[in-house]
């Protein structure tokens, strides 16, 4: 008769079993032109949660705690596979479609993130996370307009002064890209993102409200990829705007050269640029 492992030792088996898969950098992403972009590697978090998930693997929870660790490495493709798991186990929980269409529009299958969110939004029209993703996918797709009316859904929802001033800004830059650019600056003035916060979106307001210039939206601190892509896109849009399209373009280059691929600001980027070849 075999002899039983203890509990830690089972554990630590399972983790050694999971660990090739998990910290593999598994190609998440291949660009029109060719780029491919792939999944960072674990460095434990994904591990344990998988190992969570073999000793209960009927537990939703678990699956979309698993979905949300493997998020925080890059591995959206992998992430899908577990919230898809979870729905099939609890298919009238919203937060799982919020989760999983973000991750569809990580790797750009955007219609997919639509119908997630759709489904989400049947079954809780006050989920925060799903009008806010909604509504990049939308400004994403060049519909400015319902995407400004997303992000007036978000606004009023958001769970932090952070994530208030990321809809807030989204909300700006929805309502000048539909032409309202009168009622863009009136809701900015109405001060909505008043809870301070020190995150790129504040950065971002800032230049829209004339507090500082384009050239000094990203600092010496900013060297992550996300917080390039992220910034640069605000500025490029700024431009945008401003019918100013060769500087613009130069932004969108510098969000989509910074690495940071995950980023809305990369993947609307990338949008932008699309649209500005000649057809």
């Amino acid at each position: 008769m075999p002899r039983a492992h203890h509990p830690f030792t089972r554990w630590v088996l399972v983790a050694a079993l999971l660990a090739p898969a998990a910290s593999a950098q598994t190609l998440q992403y291949r660009s029109a032109a060719g780029t491919q972009y792939r999944a960072q590697t674990d460095t434990g978090p994904v591990a344990r949660a998988s190992a969570a998930v073999t000793a209960d693997s009927t537990n939703a929870e678990l699956l979309m705690q698993l979905g949300i660790a493997q998020s925080g490495f890059w591995q959206f493709r992998e992430a899908i596979e577990s919230f898809s798991r979870a729905i099939a186990l609890a298919p009238n929980n919203a937060m799982l479609y919020r989760w999983r269409g973000h991750r569809y529009l990580s790797v750009r299958e955007l219609d997919r993130a639509l119908a997630d969110f759709a489904r989400g939004l049947a079954l809780d029209s006050a989920n925060y996370g799903i009008w806010y993703h909604l509504g990049v996918v939308r400004f994403v797709r060049g519909n400015f307009a319902s995407a400004a009316a997303a992000f007036a859904r978000a606004q009023p929802l958001a769970p932090d002064a952070g994530e208030l001033a990321g809809a807030t800004d989204w909300r700006w830059m929805s309502l000048a890209r539909a032409g309202r650019r009168d009622e863009a600056d009136a809701m900015l003035r109405a001060r909505p993102d008043s809870l301070p916060t020190t995150n790129a979106y504040r950065q971002r307001l800032r230049l829209y409200r004339g507090e500082i210039g384009p050239d000094s939206v990203i600092t010496a601190a900013d060297t992550a990829g996300v917080a390039v892509a992220t910034l640069s896109y605000g500025v490029g849009n700024w431009y945008l705007v401003r019918r100013n399209t060769a500087r613009a373009r130069q932004w969108f280059e510098r969000a989509v050269a910074s690495g940071g691929w995950a980023a809305f600001g990369f993947i609307a980027a990338e949008a932008e640029l699309r649209r500005m070849r000649p057809r």
